[in-house]
């Protein structure tokens, strides 16, 4: 079967989604969501929870039914046939469990034994658990079971990998080890699907990246391209030393909007912005602290798009 050609010519499509819809009751999950993801491509799917990035990929996978629209992967309808495709795709979960006596040895060799073709042993050292091969599951802290699930859904050597949030509640070590990993998946041939509300994350890993706001698609582009769409906008981020009114900073005429998070003082604007706003604090005898300055990010277009942005466990929060 041929499949249609990736973005911009990149080569031959893994994912193919058109117009998918999905309800439940009177929620709408997806509204008309189409996407494309190109072979050896690493792909984010970005936003905060509620979005609707698990009922996609959940869709994709085969594990849920979307109320209209068409899925491909690789060609194969996710649905018809099954599997066949689930030999192709592996597939890491926001939750996963398994019983409480099982050894992480034995849950490995129980998912290596459904494959053809296993990687080696090195993908769970590589993940920092060959020193737990011979524990209970249920002795594995939360971040161990979560390392455990990504290895599990890349044991197979799938063409097409699914992984849901696969670094939440990883500290930041362990959260690096697993993006070199992915890295080195990439490197060997395999399409990622990555859905992640940690822009840095999607920073750092993705090709491209579709922002979902409320079961809709806002954009796709690269990171770098969807920081472009605001190109121009500065951030300067300090602790002031003493209480002064926002007034000050947003009667400026190159300051946008000014937001405090904790002690911290963040304001985005343009042109000369770093010696407007110190220069104007001065004048009221504050100081800006710890000051540090910088250009548009993911973050930043996510939330001129959307009019909103999250927090690091995915919530909604309102500018």
């Amino acid at each position: 079967m041929m499949l249609g050609e990736g973005p911009k010519g990149s080569g031959p499509l893994a994912v193919e989604i058109e117009d998918l819809s999905k309800r439940y009751g009177d929620t709408v999950a997806l509204d008309h969501v189409s996407l494309q993801v190109a072979e050896g491509e690493i792909f984010g799917i970005l936003g905060p929870n509620g979005a609707g990035k698990t009922t996609a990929v959940e869709c994709l996978v085969g594990l849920r039914t979307p109320d209209s629209g068409r899925l491909r992967v690789f060609g194969l309808d996710p649905h018809r046939d099954r599997s066949e495709l689930h030999a192709q795709v592996g597939v890491q979960l926001q939750q996963s469990a398994f019983p409480d006596r099982l050894k992480v040895s034995e849950i490995e060799e129980m998912y290596r034994s459904f494959y053809h073709n296993p990687v080696e042993q090195d993908l769970i050292e590589g993940l920092g658990l060959g020193d737990k091969r011979h524990s209970y599951y249920q002795a594995l802290s939360g971040g161990q079971r979560q390392r455990l699930s990504v290895a599990l859904a890349l044991i197979g050597r799938p063409r097409l990998a699914v992984l849901d949030e696969m670094t939440t509640g990883l500290d930041p070590q362990a959260r690096h080890d697993v993006w070199e990993l992915i890295r080195g998946v990439r490197a060997r041939g395999t399409t990622l699907v990555l859905v992640t509300h940690f822009m840095e994350e999607a920073e750092r890993l993705c090709d491209r990246v579709a922002l979902l706001d409320s079961g809709r698609v806002v954009a796709v582009d690269s990171p770098d391209g969807l920081a472009g769409q605001v190109a121009g906008s500065r951030h300067l981020r300090f602790t002031p030393s003493g209480a002064f009114d926002d007034a000050l900073l947003t009667a400026l005429p190159d300051v946008e909007k000014v937001e405090h998070e904790g002690p911290h003082v963040i304001v985005t604007g343009r042109g000369d912005l770093l010696n407007d706003v110190v220069l104007t604090l001065a004048g009221v005898n504050v100081r800006a602290l710890d000051l540090s300055f910088g250009s548009s990010t993911l973050e930043d277009a996510f939330l001129r798009l959307t009019g909103h942005h999250f927090d690091e466990a995915g919530k909604e929060t309102r500018p």
